[in-house]
C-alpha cells in the first residue's frame, strides 16, 4: 500500500532511464535542498527544467517535504505559479545504503537571481520590470491566500523563477499548508515543515512558533511578510542575511515604500493584504505593466480601444525594456494576431518589434504568424500585409511563397478595390523572384495580362513596370512571347501618358532580350512615332530609347561587317540615362483616374499619327475599338468601299478576344500573350503587318490593283487578296483612286452624296433581295466577307440605281 501511494505522489517511472527527459547542466542556485537543472525532452527536444532532491533515508524529513511540494505543485494551477509537467521518485542501492531521489519536471525556467544578472537592467527600465514581476508574484500569493486558503510560508528570492517570456512564477511548495485559523480546536503546528524556512524570513510570530497568534491572524499575514522580504532582496541586490536588514530602506523606491512598510508590520493583523497591494499601489502603475495588462485582456476590449492602443504601440515599444518587448510583448502580439483578437494596426507593431530580432529569430518567431495571416479574410489585415511586404518578403523562403503565400496574394488581383489591386501588384516586385516558373507562366502572367487593361490608369502603368522588373526571372520562351506584345501593343498605345512612358522605359530595360529582327521590325517602328507624342516626358524617353536601340543595331552591324557572326546574334544595353527610375513605381497611389481631360491630348494626336488605337473602358476594363480609330481625316476622293478596312487594334493584339471570351478555349492554357505571338514564317503575319503599317507615315506610291473579287469564287483567293491589301494599308489613301473598267460600285454617286463621309457607300438603301447586308464594311476590322456576299453586294448596288 505504501509503494502504491508513493507511486501516486511521485508519478510514473522507476528510474532516471525511464524519465522521458534528459538532464543537462545545473544552475548555481535553487531553493532549499533542491538542485535545479536544464533539461530537454527525449521526444522533440523541447526545453524543460528539472528539479531534484536526494536523501539517504526514505523517512527523511526533507524527502517528506519534497513529496508534499510535488503534490501541491501538481494540484495548484495558476498563470503565475510554476507549471508542472512530470515527476518521478528513484531508489538507488549504493552498497548497504539506499539513496532516494525525487525529480520534478516543469516548464523551462531560470532562478530570478540569475536572470536579474543576465538582463542587467538599470534605472527606470529596471523599476518597470521589477514592478511587473512583483505584480505577478503578488497575484500568485493572493490566489493562494485569499482564494485557496493556503499559506505558502517561504516566499523569498529563491522561491521565484523566471520563464523564457520573462514572467515571474512562484514555486517551492514544500512548506505549503492549509490555513486552519477557523478551527478552534487545532493546537499543533499549522505549517508542518516550517523548519525548512530560514530564520531571516520568518515573522516574529512564526519564529516564536506562536500558533495561537498565527491562527488568529489573517491568512495572508505570513506570506505578506515574505513578500516584503522579496522586495528587499531584489532592490538591494543581496540575499537577506538577517531580519534586522529589512529596516534598511535606502534601496526601496519611494512610491513603493509605504506598502513595503505595511507588508512588514510587526502586528500580523495589520499587514497589507497582497490583493490590496495590487489594486492600490502607485508603484505598479507604469507603462510596462499597463501595456502587458492590456495585451492579456485584449479580448475584452472594444475595437476603438484596440485601434488606439495598437497605433501607439510602435512608439511605446521603443521606451520599454528591449528584452521584455521581444520575449514577452512580441509573443503576445503574435498570438493575438493569429487568433483574430488584434486589429490590423498591430501588424505594424509586430514588424517593428521583429526588426530588433536576428534573422534566425525573426524566421522562428515572426514569419509563421505572417504566413498564417495571409489566409485571413479581413481586408484590413491583407492591406497591412501588402503595405509592409518589403519588411519581411526577403525572409520568406521560395517554397513558402510559392505554396502558401502567393495563392492568397493572387486573390487581390481580382479584388473590387482598386487600392488593393494596386498593392497586390506592387507586392509582386518582392515576391515574384521567389515564384516557380510554373506559377509565373500559369498564373501570374494571366493576372498581369488583365491588369494591363485595368480601368485604373495607375494600375496599367505599374503592371508594365512590374513586367520590366521581373523579366529576368522569366524563361526565354516566355520572354519572347510576352514582353514585346505587352510593351508595344498595349503600353505604348495606352491613353494614359505615364503608361506610355513606362512602356518605353520597360523596353529599354529589357533590351538585352530582343534580337535584331524584333528591334528593327517591332520595337523601333513603335517607339519612333512617340517622338511627337503630346506629352513631353514621353517624347524625351522616346528619343532616349531610339538612341539606345539604334546603338544596339549599329553594334550588330559592325560585328556583322567584321565577320564576327558568333557575337552578332544579340546585343543589349541594359541601362540608359534615367533608366533607373524603372525600378520604382511610376504611380505611388491612385490619384490619376484617367479622366477624359487626361486622355484628350492623345485623342487629338490621333489625327496626326496613329500612336494609340485602343482604349480601356472605365466600366469593364476590356479592350474595345474606338469608333474614330479607323477614320483618317484625309481629303481624297478615294473609293473607301473598294479598299479593305484596316484591322482593328483589338483584333491585332488578340488580347481583347481573350478578355471578351471569344477565345475561351485557350484562356485556361495560355497566359494572355499566346494569341499575339509572332509567327515564325519568313513573311510577317497580318497582325504584325498592321502594327508596322500603322507606325509608318503615309507615302505616295502606286499600289498594285487587286483583282476583283467577282472573278473568282474560291475562298482561298479572297483571303489572299485581303492579305495583300493589308501589306500596304496606307497606299490606297495616298495614291490616286484606282480606275476600274468593270465599275462594280457606283463610287461617284456615293462620294457625291457626302464627300466628307467615308461611310456613304455602306449606308446605301437596303437591297430588294432577301440577302443579309454585309457586316464586314462597318469599320470593325472583321474578317473579309465571303465571295458570295460580295457578289450580292454588287448586285444590290447596281440594282439600286446608285
Amino acid at each position: 500500500m505504501f509503494k502504491f501511494l508513493k507511486g501516486v505522489v511521485g508519478g510514473s517511472g522507476t528510474g532516471v532511464k525511464d524519465l522521458p527527459y534528459n538532464i543537462v547542466d545545473p544552475y548555481p542556485s535553487a531553493w532549499g535542498s533542491w538542485s535545479h537543472f536544464r533539461g530537454n525532452s527525449k521526444d522533440d527536444g523541447s526545453p524543460v527544467s528539472i528539479f531534484s532532491l536526494s536523501g539517504s533515508n526514505p523517512q527523511d524529513g526533507h524527502l517528506a517535504a519534497g513529496r508534499n511540494g510535488v503534490k501541491r505543485l501538481r494540484t495548484v494551477r495558476h498563470p503565475n505559479i510554476l507549471s508542472f509537467l512530470h515527476s518521478t521518485e528513484v531508489e538507488a542501492i549504493d552498497g548497504s545504503s539506499t539513496k532516494v531521489t525525487i525529480y520534478i519536471v516543469t516548464e523551462p525556467v531560470m532562478p530570478l537571481s540569475e536572470k536579474i544578472k543576465e538582463l542587467g537592467l538599470e534605472g527606470t527600465q529596471r523599476d518597470e520590470y521589477y514592478a511587473w514581476g512583483l505584480h505577478q508574484i503578488a497575484k500568485a500569493v493572493s490566489f493562494l491566500n485569499n482564494d485557496c486558503k493556503l499559506v505558502h510560508g517561504s516566499v523569498c528570492l529563491a522561491s521565484v523563477v523566471v520563464t523564457q517570456t520573462l514572467d515571474w512564477k512562484l514555486h517551492a511548495f514544500d512548506v505549503l499548508s492549509e490555513y486552519d485559523g477557523t478551527n478552534g480546536t487545532a493546537t499543533g503546528p499549522m505549517l508542518q515543515y516550517e523548519w525548512l524556512v530560514g530564520s531571516q524570513y520568518k515573522p516574529m510570530e512564526l519564529a516564536k512558533s506562536d500558533w495561537a497568534t498565527i491562527r488568529k491572524s489573517p491568512p495572508w499575514a505570513i506570506d505578506s511578510w515574505g513578500l516584503g522580504c522579496l522586495i528587499y532582496e531584489i532592490f538591494s541586490g543581496m540575499k537577506l542575511g538577517k531580519t534586522e536588514e529589512l529596516r534598511n530602506i535606502a534601496s526601496i523606491p519611494k512610491s513603493l515604500l509605504p506598502d513595503y512598510q505595511r507588508l512588514l508590520s510587526s502586528m500580523p493583523s495589520r499587514r497589507l493584504n497582497t490583493s490590496k497591494l495590487i489594486e492600490n499601489s502607485e508603484y505598479f502603475q507604469n507603462k510596462l505593466v499597463d501595456t502587458i495588462h492590456f495585451m492579456e485582456i485584449l479580448s475584452l476590449k472594444d475595437s476603438v480601444e484596440k485601434d488606439t492602443f495598437f497605433r501607439k504601440l510602435p512608439n511605446l515599444a521603443e521606451q520599454l525594456p528591449r528584452q521584455i518587448v521581444l520575449k514577452k510583448l512580441l509573443p503576445l502580439l503574435a498570438s493575438a494576431l493569429e487568433f483574430g483578437s488584434a486589429a490590423a494596426p498591430a501588424l505594424t507593431a509586430l514588424l517593428k518589434m521583429g526588426s530588433w530580432l536576428s534573422a534566425e529569430e525573426f524566421t522562428l518567431k515572426v514569419l509563421p504568424t505572417i504566413v498564417k495571416l495571409f489566409a485571413s479574410n479581413d481586408r484590413a489585415i491583407r492591406v497591412a500585409l501588402l503595405q509592409h511586404v518589403d519588411q519581411y518578403g526577403e525572409s520568406l523562403s521560395a517554397q513558402v511563397v510559392d505554396e502558401q503565400v502567393y495563392p492568397h496574394v493572387a486573390t487581390g488581383f481580382a479584388d473590387t478595390s482598386a487600392f488593393l489591386r494596386e498593392l497586390t501588384l506592387k507586392s509582386l516586385l518582392i515576391l515574384a523572384p521567389k515564384l516557380s516558373q510554373r506559377t509565373m507562366s500559369g498564373s501570374l502572367l494571366k493576372y498581369l495580362s488583365k491588369l494591363q487593361v485595368d480601368e485604373e490608369p495607375a494600375i496599367r502603368t505599374n503592371t508594365t513596370i512590374l513586367l520590366g522588373n521581373i523579366a529576368s526571372y522569366l524563361n526565354e520562351g516566355t520572354r519572347k512571347r510576352v514582353l514585346i506584345n505587352a510593351f508595344t501593343v498595349r503600353a505604348l498605345r495606352d491613353t494614359f501618358s505615364p503608361a506610355r512612358g513606362a512602356g518605353v522605359m520597360a523596353l529599354c530595360a529589357t533590351s538585352s532580350y530582343y534580337d535584331m529582327t524584333e528591334i528593327a521590325t517591332r520595337i523601333l517602328p513603335n517607339i519612333v512615332v512617340l517622338i511627337i507624342d503630346p506629352d513631353s516626358d514621353v517624347r524625351s524617353k522616346a528619343f532616349q530609347a531610339v538612341d539606345q536601340f539604334l546603338q544596339i543595331v549599329k553594334q550588330y552591324n559592325e560585328k556583322s561587317n567584321a565577320g564576327d557572326t558568333a557575337g552578332a546574334g544579340s546585343f543589349g544595353i541594359s541601362s540608359m540615362p534615367g533608366n533607373a527610375s524603372l525600378l520604382g513605381w511610376a504611380m505611388s497611389s491612385l490619384t490619376h483616374k484617367g479622366k477624359p481631360s487626361d486622355q484628350a491630348p492623345l485623342a487629338a494626336a490621333n489625327s496626326i499619327t496613329p500612336v494609340t488605337t485602343t482604349t480601356s473602358t472605365a466600366s469593364s476594363g476590356l479592350i474595345e475599338t474606338p469608333s474614330t480609330a479607323p477614320v483618317h481625316r484625309v481629303s481624297s476622293s478615294t473609293d473607301f468601299a473598294d479598299q479593305p478596312m484596316p484591322a482593328s487594334p483589338t483584333s491585332t493584339d488578340g488580347w481583347g478576344e481573350i478578355e471578351n471570351g471569344i477565345d475561351e478555349e485557350q484562356d485556361n492554357e495560355n497566359d494572355g500573350w499566346d494569341d499575339i505571338e509572332p509567327l515564325e514564317e519568313p513573311k510577317p503575319s497580318p497582325a504584325l503587318t498592321n502594327i508596322q503599317a500603322a507606325q509608318k507615315r503615309p507615302v505616295s506610291q502606286p499600289v498594285s490593283q487587286p483583282k476583283p473579287q467577282a472573278t473568282s469564287l474560291r475562298p482561298k483567293s479572297t483571303v489572299k487578296v485581303t492579305k495583300d491589301e493589308d501589306d500596304d494599308l496606307w497606299g490606297s489613301i495616298a495614291a490616286a483612286p484606282p480606275k476600274s473598267a468593270s465599275k462594280p460600285l457606283n463610287v461617284k454617286t456615293a462620294v457625291a452624296a457626302d464627300d466628307d463621309d467615308p461611310w456613304a457607300a455602306i449606308a446605301a438603301p437596303p437591297p430588294t433581295t432577301k440577302a443579309k447586308p454585309l457586316s464586314a464594311g462597318r469599320g470593325r476590322g472583321t474578317k473579309p466577307a465571303a465571295p458570295k456576299l460580295g457578289a450580292q453586294r454588287i448586285n444590290r448596288t447596281s440594282s439600286s440605281g446608285m
